[in-house]
This record gives structure tokens, sequence and C-alpha cells, in this order.
């Protein structure tokens, strides 16, 4: 069995799917059967070119494998293990975290809030009266763009000036 630890992937950010297939030993069949497993794998298709894959997705499909075939894991209890072994999933702080200061933090929440009374206001009936709000929507009046008046002449006497010029 190949183990991430032994597997040696090129230093390339994009991979093929014959080349995936081959650093992880695994059929074609196989790979695309995981990509529908786990709709997070990455797999971008490029237009009319062949399934790509990144660095990450190489090392995931291995971390799979090893899951499946090493540890005895069916389809669900590696989705699962991915899923606990991910940042964030165990109160872990993420990268995000460390960048948001506290003023950033509290705008977001007033943003939040702010779209949270919008959607409320948005989905009272039409003409129901607003309690608390410190606007009221209003529909605007229409402005209608009249065309220029275009001068038509009688049929009669285009045909009389016609018969003159003969």
């Amino acid at each position: 069995m190949v183990s991430l630890d032994t597997v040696q992937i090129p230093n390339r950010s994009l991979f093929r799917q014959p080349e995936v297939c081959e650093i992880a030993q695994v059929q074609p069949y196989v790979l695309r059967s995981w990509e529908a497993e786990f709709p997070d794998l990455g797999v971008a298709k490029t237009a009319g070119g062949p399934r790509v894959y990144r660095r990450a997705d190489l090392e995931r499909v291995l971390r799979i494998k090893h899951l499946l075939f090493v540890e005895g894991l069916t389809l669900a209890g590696a989705r699962r293990r991915l899923a606990d072994e991910a940042p964030g999933s165990n109160g872990e702080a993420t990268p995000l975290d460390d960048l948001l200061t506290s003023d950033a933090r509290e705008r977001i929440r007033s943003v939040r809030q702010s779209l949270r009374e919008l959607a409320a206001m948005l989905a009272k009936a039409p003409g129901a009266t607003l309690e608390s709000s410190e606007f009221e929507l209003v529909a605007a009046p229409s402005r209608v763009k009249r065309a220029p008046a275009v001068k038509v002449k009688p049929a009669a006497a285009t045909k009389a000036k016609k018969s003159k010029k003969k």
C-alpha cells in the first residue's frame, strides 16, 4: 500500500487525471467515484480539456485512499474522519479569525443585523405597517420618456406628388 509519507509528489501545483491515478495507484473510475462522494475534492475540468487537480487535491486523494484501504473505513466513515480533521471543525482558530479585529467583527455583526432587518421588512405583505423601522420603502414615481412625435403624411398626398413628378 502507498502511504502519504512514502509517495513522492512532484513539485507542481496542477496535475492531470492520469498523473493523479499513477501517483495514487488507483484506476480512473475509482478516482471519479471519489469525486462524486467527496464534492470538495476540487476537480476542475478545463474547457475541452482533461480534469485538473491541485496539489492539495492529490494529497486528499492519498489521504482518502489511506482511510479506505489501510484503516478499512467506509466512504461515509472516511468522509466523517476528513470532516473531523478539517481546520476549524474542532474549535481551533482559523487564519481568518486571526486577521479579524474586534472592530471588523463588530462591523460584520452590524451588517448582519441590518440584513436581517431588511429581510424581515421585505418578507412583510405590501401595505403592512412598520413597527420599529427607521425608514420605509416607497415606490419611486414613474418617469416615462415619450418618443418625439413623428409627422406622417397622408398616403393620398404622397401619391399626388409622385404623379406630378412623372
